[in-house]
């Protein structure tokens, strides 16, 4: 289900219309922000700031697609809030995640762990398809060059 533009602005109850929205979208919100941070309670703090900020622009969302805006906040302020500290718990691709660039663990993130094309992902970013696809290459081979599972004795 996606909430067009239409809706948020024109729906006689609007909150109740993001609010369904945002009750359907969390998991799938939680889940890249997981990805992105490496840490659960990071992540819900921020798909909530992402979902906020989307609230609060509803009426001026450019698209009339909502979950491209929420996914593209929730990108942008990952960018902001990237946290330099490296945290207890993180699994073996959360460490190799979080030691890449910003870039690259987006455009990955967002390809692989979202289903996203490269188009959707250089509009979502502001960039060329061409640096989406570097940034693709690169990141994928620095990440063949860890272990992405655990080895326990």
């Amino acid at each position: 289900m996606t909430i067009t533009r239409a809706k948020f602005a024109q729906s006689p109850s609007p909150r109740g219309d993001f609010r369904a929205y945002a009750t359907e979208a969390w998991p799938r919100l939680l889940r890249t922000a997981r990805l992105l941070t490496g840490d659960a309670d990071e992540a819900a703090d921020l798909a909530r700031a992402a979902l906020a900020e989307t609230y609060a622009r509803r009426r001026r969302v450019p698209r009339d697609d909502a979950d491209f805006y929420v996914r593209r906040t929730l990108v942008r302020l990952h960018g902001r809030r990237r946290s330099t500290r490296r945290r207890r718990g993180f699994t073996a691709l959360g460490r190799a995640l979080a030691d890449l660039p910003v870039r690259q663990r987006v455009v990955l993130v967002l390809r692989h762990g979202d289903g996203l094309d490269e188009s959707e992902i250089a509009e979502m970013l502001g960039c060329s398809q061409g640096a989406v696809t570097s940034s693709a290459r690169r990141g994928l081979a620095a990440l063949s060059t860890r272990p992405l599972q655990e080895v326990h004795p």
